[in-house]
């Protein structure tokens, strides 16, 4: 039994030391490394953190700095995509339909149209119980739900029997040639038929941590890019250069103040 105690706490320790080496790690690295089961590596996780070695993240563990410095900088960045959403609301006119795609910035412009009457068609499900000022009016398309986002045959019919003045979308990435990048490669699809449904303006909200350079950063999701002209809106803490190459490739860029 002490020799099993003393295992456990040789294993505890070597995990410790992992997670303060890497900063952050998953618990599939850290299963994979020491040959055990995801079911171990989660208890010997409640342990350090009951402990205060660590503390536990979604889909694995990070030292108590990495964690905390995470929060402060996610806070922040919160901060920057309310911004977008507020200004994006002024491209709103009375009598508008938009097509909203699964971004919760772009959903969020709505709760800042005020005294406009504005009808919205939306496969984004984080849509299903807020509340929005008088007059706006929110049509879920249905659809197979991915992580909060409706996509599938459904959804595209329901897109394809309507049409929009305007859209605004989100990603998960852009790069400064043009290029975005999805989560969710049944996104692309379903954007680019809100794009071509749409009579008017296209714009695509991305704070500043979404811009990268294509060279330094490779996501292995779905990307596209567009061939209608489109605005990005991002926040003043993007990298001018990205901000540079993103003009000449085409994009309307508007950036938003976040003092």
């Amino acid at each position: 039994m002490k020799k099993d105690r003393k295992s456990v706490d040789a294993r505890q320790q070597g995990i410790l030391k992992l997670v303060q080496e890497s900063g952050e790690i998953r618990s599939e690295d850290i299963a994979k490394q020491f040959g055990i089961s995801l079911m171990t590596v989660r208890r010997d996780l409640d342990y350090l953190e009951q402990k205060g070695h660590l503390r536990r993240t979604h889909g694995g563990a990070a030292t108590l700095e990495e964690y905390y410095n995470s929060r402060k900088i996610n806070s922040e960045v919160n901060v920057c995509r309310d911004r977008i959403s507020s200004y994006s609301a002024s491209f709103v006119d009375d009598g508008d339909t938009l097509f909203i795609n699964g971004s919760r910035t772009a959903l969020n412009l709505l709760k800042y149209v005020e005294n406009k009457n504005v009808k919205v068609i939306t496969n984004n499900g984080w849509a299903i119980g807020e509340e929005y000022p008088q007059g706006i009016s929110v049509r879920i398309t249905g659809g197979d739900l991915r992580s909060r986002i409706m996509v599938g045959e459904l959804t595209m019919q329901s897109i394809l029997e309507t049409q929009a003045d305007k859209t605004f979308i989100g990603c998960a990435a852009v790069y400064e040639n043009g290029e975005f990048v999805y989560d969710i490669p049944m996104e692309i699809g379903i954007n680019e038929v809100m794009i071509t449904k749409t009579r008017q303006n296209l714009y695509i909200l991305a704070d500043h941590t979404k811009l990268h350079m294509r060279s330094e950063w490779h996501s292995a999701y779905g990307s596209c890019t567009y061939d209608r002209p489109y605005t990005l809106v991002t926040d003043d803490q993007a990298d001018p250069e990205i901000i540079e190459q993103l003009r000449l490739s085409g994009a309307d860029i508007v950036i938003v103040p976040t003092d």
